[in-house]
Formats: C-alpha cells, structure tokens, sequence
C-alpha cells in the first residue's frame, strides 16, 4: 500500500502517522518525552532524545512490509528555534518559548529598532517575548555571545525534523511567517532589523513549503517536505476543501479565529487585542487572534465541579437547554461586588472568573452561564477577524467543536453565517500531507476529508 509518513510534533505529543491514498491514517505512534532544562534551569525540550525517536520511528515505518512509504513531511510546534554549527551539529538548547525574557534585552531592542507599536504592525506579531522566535535570536546574540558565535544556521523545529532526514537547510514560510518578529508583511521581507543584526546570515535560504527535495534512503527515492508550523498546517483541509470564504475557529487550550480571506493590514487596536497575521503555505497572510478559552473552560469547569460536588468533567453530561438560556438572559444572576468592578473585561478571560457561584440554582444552571460568558468573548475575538471579509460560514474544530451549547450559541452570536462544528482526525498532520498531494498521490483528494454538522440558529437564544 503506498502511503505518506508524517511527523507531528506538539509541546506533549510527538506522533508518526501513516496515511494511504485516500487519507485515511493505517499505522501511527505516539510518544511522550519529559522536560528538561536549559543552561538557565528552565524547561526545556530534550532535543537529544527527540532526534532519536523521529530516526528510529521513521526507520520503523519504512521497515514495515505492508506498506511502501512514498513522501514524508512533517508539522510541529513553532516559535522555537534549532542551532547547528558549521558541522551541522546541534549546538545550544531547544529554548522554551514561554522561557522568561530579559527586561534589558527587550528594552535594547526596542530602543534600537522603534516602538512596540511600531514593529508589531510591520511584522504582524504582539510582542509576546520569548514567542516572537527572532526576538529570542536577538537575545541569544547579546546574552549568549559564544552561542551565537557557533550557529551556522537555526532552523525552527518543523524544519530541523527536516533536516534529520535530507541533511539539508532550510526555511518555510509558515514559521518565519508566524509571530516571529522577523518578518515585514507590509515589505513582503525580511525586517530591516534582522539585517542589521546578522540574523539573515543564520536563516537557512526559504523553500517552497508544498515541493519537495529527493532523498534517497537504503538506495530508495522518497519525497520529503521541510516542515509546517502547525497551525499552518491545521488550515490547509479546509483550504483544500472550500472554495468559499470561511473562517475556522480552531479551539483546544486557545481558540484561534483565522481568517485567509483578510487582507486588510493589521491595526494597532486589533494588535492590542490579540491579533496576528501569519503567513500560509502559498505565501498569502491569514488574519488571526486569539482567546484563552480552553484553558479558561479547564480552570472554571474545577471550580463548578468542586463547588457542586461533581466530578471534574460533569460538564460533559449537561445538555443544551434553550430555556435555561432563556432564563438567565431575562433574570442574570448578580454576581457581586467583584463583578461590579469589571466594567470592561479583559479579552483572555469571560465575566465567570468573577460570578458569585452561589447564585446559581444547580450546576447546570451555572455551567450554561460559564459559555454564554465564553461565546461572548469568542463573538469579540472572532469578529476581529470577520470585519469586512466575505465570509459566510463559520468551521470549528477542536474541544468547543463537541460541546452544543458553545456551537448552539455561537449559531445564534453569527446570524449572517452558517455555523458548522468540523471534525478532521490529526488536522495539522494531514494539512502537512495534503500541502505535497501531487508529489506522490496519483488520486483526486477526497471531497469528504472533513465531516461537517450545521447547527441552526434556536430563536429562544437569540
């Protein structure tokens, strides 16, 4: 059976998968790898262990009798870095992107090279620290100068899986595009500033993210991509499957609304609330931002189950009622003094952090309160992305994608669109295989790689 083997590599996860022709995965492995830390006690990362397990498991998919491995590519988490020296040797640590920043480093940088506000609109990033990736090569320059003076090239992660199996260099696209400061959207180029500083000298050259390079393994030819940032990747079934304008909610820990069918720069305001621009694999910019609430859902979910005497994931069991909706619209709880004082809710957190849990009748009650909250946040955050775009549907994947009383009012929060819960098995992996499709399948792409539910609009929660 001829098939595509795919690395997808997550901050928890590290997964190899296998798909046929018609993407359906046939084999897969998994695997899980403590932290350790980085010459500065923080976590970190164990590359070591890392390049061992993608060189073994890949040895082990291509041993396997049954199947006849075609193509390999690879997904993985972006915002962080790879150095090799000149003998392409790893050198350094697979620094953190949550890695505590410097207060004089950044002060330098932007002191050097313009305002926060300034650079954050040409490259399209919130200035996120050790989450802008070229920022945390600027620092590596000045605060590990002997580092530095030893990397011949750093590749971000999906690229150095790359590199592991055709032992070249290179960049995509797709990372250098992604909140990394280095990037002028509006020069469609590389910011002066990484110029001025040399880091162009250590970004490998970029390379088409949908060709291929020809590797020759055990006297056999393979086509191998360079890698996506995952989130790249996670879009491309669905660019693959629609030709009309959507946008597509991707919710896990964050809720990521991203948009490829805005143009429109970005502005300081929606910069301020989250909002990005990054780049996809053909090159053109999706507007995207960003909203907290898994997480928020994780930690609000504890405190409902341990006030109620539930179990932890009770919310699980609790049904859609539209007269519940009903009920706490007409009649809201007051939630308390501490309420009172959140005039203007931050965008990362809903009113429910701050609800008097005693105010509510039963858990199911309160638990309806918690999404009304969420989805109100989530009408904010997607709607900056939405402004002025085409688009009349709306895909969610993800956690939230599960939950009907999210998808039943975020129906009901976008009227003017058809609102669709989207369900794609390993979506960042298979982006990764469809993105070189016609560089090894000889068949059409399947029309039905994504399963689809349209929840209609209740008018009670309208």
């Amino acid at each position: 059976m001829d098939v595509i083997a795919i690395f997808d590599v997550g901050k928890t996860n590290k997964k190899l998968f296998l798909f046929n022709e018609q993407y359906a995965i046939v084999w897969e492995k998994t695997a899980q790898f403590p932290e350790t830390v980085d010459d500065d006690g923080d976590p970190c990362e164990e590359l070591n262990r890392l390049t061992d397990w993608v060189q073994l498991s890949l040895d082990e998919a291509l041993a396997i009798p049954d199947f006849s491995v075609k193509a390999i590519n690879f997904s993985g988490y972006g915002a962080s870095f790879v150095h090799l020296d000149a003998d392409r040797k790893p050198v350094g640590y697979l620094y953190n992107y949550l890695k505590p920043f410097p207060d004089e480093i950044r002060r330098q940088f932007y002191d050097t090279y313009g305002t926060v506000s300034d650079l954050s609109v040409q490259t399209a990033s919130p200035a996120l620290d050790s989450l802008n990736s070229g920022l945390m090569l600027y620092r590596i320059k000045y605060d590990k100068p002997a580092l530095f003076g030893r990397i011949a090239y750093s590749l971000h992660l999906p690229q150095y899986l790359s590199f592991l199996v055709t032992r070249q260099c290179f960049s995509d696209i797709t990372s250098i595009g992604c909140h990394t400061l280095l990037w002028d959207f509006q020069k469609n180029q590389y910011h002066h500033w990484v110029k001025a500083e040399g880091i162009d000298q250590i970004l490998a050259p970029l390379f088409p993210s949908d060709a291929v390079l020809d590797v020759q393994i055990q006297n056999k030819s393979y086509a191998v991509g360079v890698g996506f940032h995952d989130s790249s990747a996670a879009l491309i079934p669905y660019l693959a499957s629609f030709q009309e304008p959507f946008i597509l909610i991707s919710t896990g820990t964050w809720s990521i609304s991203m948009n490829p069918f805005n143009a429109s720069p970005l502005t300081p305001e929606e910069l301020q609330y989250d909002c990005l621009c990054f780049l996809q694999f053909k090159g053109k910019p999706v507007k995207a931002s960003r909203l907290f609430a898994g997480y928020e859902h994780e930690q609000q979910t504890k405190r409902l189950a341990e006030h109620f005497n539930k179990p932890v994931d009770y919310y699980k069991t609790v049904s859609y009622d539209p007269a519940t909706i009903h009920s706490l619209r007409t009649r809201r709880p007051d939630s308390g003094s501490n309420f009172e004082q959140v005039k203007n809710p931050p965008m990362q957190e809903s009113l429910f952090g701050h609800r008097n849990l005693d105010h509510f009748q039963t858990y199911e009650e309160a638990y309806h309160q918690l999404i009304l909250d969420v989805v109100a946040q989530q009408l904010i955050s997607t709607d900056l992305v939405l402004e002025n775009s085409p688009v009349k549907r709306l895909f969610v994947d993800g956690g939230f994608s599960k939950n009907p009383i999210y998808m039943s009012l975020l129906a009901a929060a976008f009227p003017q669109s058809e609102v669709y819960a989207a369900s794609v098995a390993q979506a960042s992996a298979l982006g990764a295989a469809l993105a070189i499709h016609h560089h090894w399948n000889t068949q059409p792409i399947p029309v039905e790689i994504i399963d689809l539910k349209l929840y209609a609009i209740d008018s009670v929660t309208i």
